[in-house]
């Protein structure tokens, strides 16, 4: 009982407390998490470009779409077993938690280490997809192949950074990530620059890092005290917890991995530039994986909020719980894009040392800077829809919103002007379209909801 106790004190209360105190308090830590997370590749772009040259930099920038791909798909099923487990903890069931964690921790490792096998197999045909230049080729095959490896820990670190945030517990993962991230630049300073490994020696620190996060998070599930303690000898599928797990992570995996799909079209763009763009883009768009990073802290808090509150039957805190959220996501993109923006040189700086590819990177940034808050009615909004068990309809209405126009922008718009400025405004207006459409289903649904109870 006491260390229940101490558990419930540990934890973020999410159905009781103050809501704008309580989801600050729970998405900082994850945002640092998050923050962490994305660092394992930033810091291996950054390494390369300083210590290797822009062609090794080009390489690993090249597969940041793939890695986004498929890593956002983990990152995805997450988010899944986030929500089924706060929709059990919030109607305090212990009997469905314990089944739907030992359930999720099969799917989300089966999962890895399909994707895995995949990215192995297929890693230079998706590079060819992508058009990426005969320069880069080989060294973004290899770092890809081997990033891949790390695949299986990941998905596991995320079932378990899922299940944590479920029960308001966000400073764990931090500490874990914290951990795995200096050893993550440790290694990738010790692989470059001690034994010249480039490209393979960054992917290599990074796969390593990956397993020891994972096994952290799981150290510390198997030395839990409640429902959401993880037994190796309780590991099964059980058939109710799968199919909710599956419902809810499979389309949030699908919808990150749809806006990789719909910015591969993006990348082809880019690489009818010359060289020097391509590294630009290759240092810029490291921004916009920082700054979503940081806004998908809300999201997630989003989600674990209106699924406890879904739980425990309060309609009023699951709004207002979506409210508070979107504007903390709006107002975090809105800030940290402004900083971008005045700051971006010294930011691409961390990349590249050329001025030519900082001048190509700025493009980007003076764009991508003023578009972020933008994000956060979409993004917000879907989490607000997968928080009441509503996934499916979200995603197809990001396939067509997000993927879909953006190819049409680039093979109309772009292709009519040709500059890299009316490339990478399609941004902006995907996120608004998207965001109209997500927001007007969210509001059916949740008056519907309302009307049912």
């Amino acid at each position: 009982m006491s260390s229940k106790a101490e558990s419930r004190r540990k934890s973020i209360g999410m159905t009781s407390g103050s809501l704008w105190k309580n989801i600050f308090l729970f998405s900082i830590p994850l945002m640092c998490s998050q923050i962490l997370e994305v660092l394992f590749n930033l810091s291996d772009v950054a390494i390369v470009g300083k210590y290797a040259g822009y062609i090794p930099l080009g390489s690993v920038g090249s597969t940041t779409l793939l890695v986004s791909l498929f890593t956002g798909f983990l990152i995805g099923m997450g988010g899944g077993v986030n929500v089924r487990v706060a929709h059990k903890l919030g109607v305090g069931d212990a009997k469905g938690t314990e089944e739907t964690v030992h359930t999720a921790a099969l799917i989300c490792l089966v999962a890895g280490l399909i994707l895995c096998l995949i990215c192995n197999i297929f890693a230079e045909p998706f590079l060819n997809i992508l058009h990426t230049k005969s320069e880069f080729m080989d060294g973004a095959v290899l770092y890809f192949r081997i990033y891949a490896l790390g695949l299986p820990a990941l998905a596991i670190y995320n079932f378990g950074n899922g299940v944590l945030s479920a029960s308001g517990e966000t400073k764990l993962p931090l500490i874990y990530l914290s951990i795995a991230g200096v050893l993550n630049v440790l290694l990738n300073l010790f692989f470059v620059i001690q034994c010249n490994m480039a490209a393979g020696g960054v992917a290599i620190a990074s796969v390593i890092a990956q397993y020891v996060s994972a096994i952290l998070v799981v150290s510390h599930l198997c030395r839990r005290k409640d429902s959401c303690r993880l037994y190796f000898s309780r590991l099964r599928f059980h058939r109710e917890a799968a199919k909710s797990v599956l419902m809810l992570g499979v389309p949030g995996g699908m919808q990150n991995a749809i806006f990789a799909i719909a910015n591969l079209f993006v990348q082809t763009g880019v690489n009818s530039f010359d060289a020097v763009m391509v590294s630009g883009n290759s240092a810029a768009i490291n921004a916009d994986t920082l700054i979503f990073n940081i806004m998908t802290a809300f999201y997630t808090a989003c989600a674990s909020f209106m699924g406890q509150n879904m739980g425990a039957g309060n309609r009023e805190r699951m709004i207002k719980s979506y409210r508070i959220s979107l504007l903390y996501s709006f107002l975090a993109g809105a800030i940290f894009g402004g900083l971008l923006v005045v700051f971006g040189r010294q930011f691409l700086s961390l990349f590249a040392s050329k001025p030519e590819v900082i001048e190509a990177g700025m493009e980007r940034i003076k764009i991508m800077g003023f578009s972020y808050a933008l994000s956060a009615f979409m993004d917000c909004t879907i989490a607000a829809s997968r928080g009441i068990g509503k996934s499916i309809v979200p995603t197809i209405i990001v396939i067509m919103g997000s993927c879909v126009f953006r190819v049409i922008w680039v093979y109309t718009i772009f292709a009519y002007f040709g500059t890299i400025a009316s490339l990478y405004l399609l941004y902006a207006f995907s996120w608004s379209i998207t965001a109209i459409a997500e927001i007007i289903y969210f509001k059916v649904c949740f008056r519907k909801l309302r009307i049912a109870a």
